[in-house]
């Protein structure tokens, strides 16, 4: 089988694209999807996606992480699928779409910077335990401030913690948080599905503001910055009512290059 695609990198989140509003794609095996992503034998990719026609929506989105398994919602992932919707002509400056979390909407500027709107939390599903966060943004995350973030061993430090009893059955994403200053942090995240740190998590920086705020070092109707090894993203937290919070994930997206690959 021949795979066209676009590569796609948001703050260095990398993902490949596919067209499959014909459905060719739809068979692609988890074993194909874990080679294309394969950065040894592959394109190289943090995850895949398909972009796919909806009869209500411009298009959905159905995600896969590297190991080849469908996961859970991807937060820089639908920003980069908003630029290639953008790319291939299906939208222009706003966009609808489902995913596995539900409704998102998007609008994206002549640079390609993407404000994407996320899954709201209801406040009362946090869990703090043991001064860690434990909350779902499309993708379940666990929040932990670190002081040393930059010299922390992300890849052991995550791994223990993802893999640990009471999270190995379904797993977690595991960010590791530095407060930088008012409304700024620090994020290093270590992925399920990638099964390593990568350069950014939109899910994660989702995540990393929303414990700021419980934090009370921050306040509603803020936008918290967050700084990863990718780049800058910037998450915008509002109230929706007394228990909701309005969120929106705000960063660039670049294409990198399009390409075909036989499998």
């Amino acid at each position: 089988m021949r795979i066209e695609f676009s590569k796609y990198h948001g703050t260095g989140n990398d993902f490949i694209l596919l067209d499959n509003r014909d459905l060719k794609y739809s068979k692609l095996s988890s074993e194909q999807i874990k080679k294309v992503c394969d950065r040894h034998f592959g394109v190289g990719a943090d995850g895949l996606m398909l972009l796919q026609k909806s009869k209500d929506f411009d298009f959905e989105m159905k995600y896969y992480n590297s190991d080849g398994n469908e996961g859970s919602m991807c937060g820089n992932g639908g920003r980069c699928i908003v630029a290639f919707a953008k790319l291939i002509g299906i939208i222009d400056k706003r966009a609808d779409f489902i995913a596995i979390d539900g409704i998102h909407y998007a609008e994206i500027d002549d640079s390609n910077i993407v404000d994407l709107k996320m899954k709201s939390i209801d406040i009362k599903d946090i869990v703090i335990e043991n001064n860690d966060y434990i909350l779902d943004t499309g993708s379940p995350h666990l929040v932990k401030y670190i002081d040393d973030v930059e010299n922390l061993d992300v890849f052991n430090q995550g791994k223990s913690i993802r893999n640990s009893e009471i999270f190995f059955k379904k797993g977690i994403n595991v960010n590791f948080v530095k407060i930088v200053k008012e409304n700024s942090l620090f994020v290093r995240t270590y992925e399920r599905g990638v099964e390593n740190e990568t350069l950014s998590c939109g899910t994660g920086a989702v995540a990393s503001a929303v414990s700021l705020y419980f934090k009370k070092q921050s306040n509603s109707n803020s936008v918290i910055e967050i700084n990863t090894l990718g780049g800058t993203l910037l998450v915008s937290i509002d109230f929706m009512s007394e228990n909701k919070l309005n969120i929106s994930l705000k960063g660039s997206t670049t294409r990198v290059f399009n390409g075909t690959i036989d499998l």
